[in-house]
């Protein structure tokens, strides 16, 4: 066969997809040598087929290693992911991998994005579901399937069941994106709304399935669809034949559980990562506690990764095969959205730019000068959350500021500190200004502005001509560490002055990253008040 010509933004010798001919003699030559391996840690270990790996877990950035895996007794084999790799072929096509120039001088490892948001409806959970759906019975078939799903789950399953005439039913929680709600009914799928999280509506989807004979297929935890996703992990170290590290987004764990069993099949010394956001860190719960426990979770605009209790079988093969797990706070993930669509013009939601919000936040500095491709799972966002989304972004990336400035009521005053903003290049998103509530000279006025800079250096230079300015004083009320430094003294008040602890953000995690620290987390209560 003839090698098909490099994709569009890889380097010379990175490929879309290699020929099936190198295909075939990869897989055989790397299962070959994964097979060694694992023979002879299985030797070493007193156990035939058994392979010490290293199992991480995340409390700051400690990890826990020497956790013992027998591939042979996994709830899912790699012949699974083969197998699945072949069926859904013909209707779910290999996603492209792109090179990031721009990020890979950022971050100083080269950087791939791995862009699943190309399949039709939007995210990775068409592998699984297309997978699932063709390994059921025709007795099955005719009376449908049900899921439970904040919304990719959903729409792939009612995607594919339209396609292939399955009867679907889909359970969702009620702070599902109107815009997956709204997908999935166009798709054909019965929709319900219930609970208020995944776990809530996975416990009525189950009583449902039970009550009317319907197959129960869970998103992230059921062999077939665990399989399913494993074929992303094919695919990445076809496209990426030398990649270090893969950086995966963890919700219920089935695409980690997969990916890192078909990496770690085929290229046993690449690091697969976890990433979780910190309010619903339910596999480093479940790592900690060595077994699937239920957290209370909190928010998150992570909404595709809200699930309170990791899938038993997607644990066992995680435990077995993942390296590290790692948590990022939502300002990271805001971040990443707002970098992704404005670097790499993808519009990607927050689950899946979890896994770069990692690397954006400097959690991972071991990474520094190695190949690592990032899975961009899902790109399915509200449009009214994704203009949220952009301005915490802003707001993260020291581009949009809150501050009170206290200038005299007399005409002109408020015309001094427009003035002065307009001289240092400052853009006014809003301003108001109130007489009630200052405490000091009757004839000065407060001005709470909200102002757009170009970033830190800009923020910085604004706040030390205002602190310049004679008759103009200021409290600064959003202010993040980029510039506090550079503020003047008592510019930036302390917690307990506050009224609403989250105008002072002390989130130290984003202090540490700048400084190249390797425990670059806050402290829990300082995470949760971020």
């Amino acid at each position: 066969s003839t090698e098909p010509a490099p994709q569009p933004g890889l380097p010379p010798g990175r490929s879309h997809c290699p020929p099936p001919a190198s295909v075939v003699a990869m897989l055989a030559r790397k299962s070959a040598r994964a097979a060694a391996v694992a023979a002879r840690a299985g030797a070493r270990a007193g156990g035939a087929g058994s392979v010490l790996l290293r199992s991480a877990s995340t409390k700051g950035s400690s990890s826990r290693v020497g956790r013992q895996a027998i591939f042979n007794g996994l709830p899912v084999t790699f012949a699974d992911i083969s197998e699945a790799r072949y069926r859904i072929r013909p209707d779910v096509e290999p996603t492209a991998m792109r090179y990031s120039k721009r990020e890979s001088a950022a971050r100083g490892c080269t950087v791939y994005f791995k862009d699943d948001t190309e399949m039709p409806t939007g995210s990775f959970k068409e592998r699984g579901a297309r997978n699932a759906l063709l390994r059921l019975t025709d007795e099955q078939r005719a009376i449908g399937v049900i899921a439970a799903s904040a919304g990719n789950h959903a729409q792939a399953l009612a995607y594919h069941a339209k396609q292939l005439e399955i009867p679907a039913t889909v359970v969702m929680p009620r702070i599902a994106p109107l815009t997956k709600i709204q997908n999935c009914r166009d798709f054909g799928a019965n929709v319900i709304l219930h609970g208020d999280h995944l776990g809530e509506a996975r416990d009525e989807a189950e009583r449902l399935a039970s009550n009317n004979g319907l197959r129960y297929i869970n998103g992230y935890d059921d062999a077939e669809i665990i399989a399913g996703a494993g074929t992303m992990g094919l695919e990445i170290v076809e496209q990426v034949p030398d990649v270090d590290a893969v950086i995966v987004p963890v919700g219920g764990a089935g695409l980690i559980a997969g990916v890192a069993l078909a990496i770690k099949t085929l290229r046993p010394e690449c690091l697969v990562i976890g990433v979780e956001p910190t309010h619903v860190a339910s596999l480093t719960a479940a790592l900690e506690a060595d077994e699937p426990v239920r957290i209370d979770p909190g928010p998150t605009i992570a909404d595709g990764l809200l699930v309170p209790k990791v899938g038993s079988n997607a644990f066992l093969i995680a435990r077995a095969c993942v390296d590290k797990v790692v948590t990022v706070s939502e300002r990271w993930i805001a971040l990443a959205m707002l970098r992704l669509l404005e670097h790499e013009k993808s519009v990607v939601e927050g689950g899946g730019a979890t896994g770069y919000a990692a690397l954006l936040a400097g959690k991972l500095p071991e990474l520094a000068g190695k190949r690592v491709v990032v899975p961009l799972c899902g790109g399915n966002v509200d449009m009214a959350m994704l203009g949220r989304v952009i301005d915490r972004g802003l707001a993260a990336d020291a581009r949009l500021i809150q501050f009170t400035a206290t200038v005299s009521d007399r005409p002109g005053g408020i015309a001094r500190l427009t003035s002065v903003l307009a001289a240092e290049g400052v853009s006014i998103r809003d301003i108001f200004h109130e007489r009630a509530w200052v405490e000091s000279n009757t004839y000065q006025v407060n001005v709470k502005v909200v102002a757009e800079t170009s970033g830190e250096d800009h923020a910085a230079s604004m706040f030390a001509r205002l602190e310049r300015e004679p008759g103009i004083s200021m409290q600064v009320e959003s202010a993040h560490w980029h510039f506090k430094r550079h503020l003047p003294p008592g510019a930036v008040r302390a917690p307990e002055e506050h009224s609403r602890e989250q105008l002072v953000h002390t989130d130290t995690e984003m202090d540490d990253a700048s400084a190249g620290a390797a425990e670059p987390e806050a402290p829990e209560a300082s995470e949760q008040r971020a």
